[in-house]
């Protein structure tokens, strides 16, 4: 059977958006920056890809302007401290003529205790004190310190329109703060923010959303990744039943969500018995938002396997024909290719004109150089 893949080279209408193709670069930590300020490079990389093709850039993920967000120095923040030095990634995107969204992000429970640093002093926040694992770090928010965190969302948010960026993805996957009030096992509020119902472990998420969305208007994107599988317990689910991740989807619609990145190991597996569907074409079936799929496009293992010790390979034009397939199916509406476009910013195009053998592959040297870091790469792999 010929490989077409002509139809993800078709224009989509995000919004106020229109985009050439389907292609989307995800969030991918670079370490490009330099006490949270990014650097020209990760301008220059975002550039190429666009001039490779790709049909909207995602940045990796920002930590909001808040003390408790990040203590980690090569994460990349939006204050008014940063907000120069992201101009200029933008419009570096911008001269290529490529859209943008900023993925806003949070590390909860996840975040370094204690330590050296200007945040240092500041607490640990998250919705129930527990990272992975019902593993204690840190303290439980207040209602106040809710608001707070709602509020340094939105005023990154509008940080970002204010130097030119199309909008926002909402990161709220992989075991951070936001998925941390999505996941029971992390979330064991009783105040309404949390516990069994999905309902109410959706409620933070949702007002952060419903509060950018009032802040910046009906024209500025505002996207939200989830997902099931984390960075340190690939089996976990958020929701057991398409009922329940539609319950979530509807929720989050209301609030204002214009498209869903829902993000899998690989793009490909069901996500429940009796179902060809994966988590995206579940997520395509049960909104009428637009979904962007994500995970090992063109790859064969996923991100954490790659980064903790194994070499992907290419699956080829077997796996491209999957891709066709899915989206032919109506499965998503655009299709994320993170580690892809670290090792080649042109593959888009290739893809385009059928030079697959000029792709130029994905090592895991693209991320780590010379340096081998104990127990795997230490860094936000949140995409594939």
């Amino acid at each position: 059977m010929t490989l077409d893949l002509s139809p993800l080279y078709t224009p989509f209408q995000l919004g106020p958006l229109t985009l050439p193709n389907r292609f989307v670069l995800p969030g991918m930590q670079r370490q490009w920056c330099e006490d949270g300020m990014p650097l020209p490079k990760l301008g220059e990389y975002y550039r190429r890809c666009v001039e490779g093709g790709v049909g909207l850039v995602i940045t990796e993920s920002c930590a909001v302007d808040h003390a408790s967000s990040t203590q980690v120095p090569f994460f990349t923040r939006i204050s008014p401290a940063t907000q120069d030095a992201w101009a200029g990634i933008v419009a570096e995107v911008k001269s290529a003529g490529g859209p943008m969204l900023m993925q806003l992000w949070h590390e909860g429970a996840i975040r370094q205790e204690g330590g050296d640093g200007p945040w240092a002093a500041y607490p640990t926040l998250s919705p129930s004190g527990l990272a992975h694992g019902a593993r204690p770090n840190g303290r439980a928010a207040t209602l106040e310190e809710l608001d707070d965190i709602k509020q340094a969302f939105v005023r990154s948010a509008l940080m970002a329109r204010e130097i030119g960026v199309d909008g926002v993805e909402v990161h709220a996957a992989h075991g951070y703060l936001l998925d941390q009030f999505l996941w029971a096992e992390t979330n064991r509020r009783d105040d309404g923010y949390g516990g069994d119902d999905i309902r109410d472990r959706v409620r933070f998420p949702a007002e952060i959303v419903a509060a950018i969305r009032a802040a910046t208007g009906p024209e500025f994107v505002i996207g939200f990744r989830f997902s099931q599988w984390k960075e340190v317990n690939f089996n976990t689910r958020v929701v057991d039943t398409a009922d329940e991740l539609k319950t979530m989807l509807d929720i989050l619609r209301a609030a204002g969500v214009d498209v869903f990145h829902a993000s899998a190991r690989r793009f490909w597996l069901p996500e429940w018995d009796g179902s060809d569907l994966g988590i995206a074409g579940w997520t395509r079936r049960l909104t009428d938002r637009p979904v962007i799929a994500v995970g090992s496009v063109g790859l064969d293992i996923d991100v954490m396997e790659n980064f903790f010790g194994q070499e992907a390979k290419s699956t080829g034009e077997e796996g491209l024909r999957e891709l066709a397939r899915r989206f032919g199916n109506g499965e998503f509406d655009l299709i994320s290719v993170g580690r892809g476009h670290i090792g080649d910013q042109g593959i888009v195009g290739k893809m385009r004109e059928g030079r697959l053998g000029d792709i130029r592959g994905f090592t895991r040297k693209d991320v780590l150089g010379d340096l081998e870091l104990e127990g795997g790469i230490q860094f936000e792999a949140h995409a594939s």
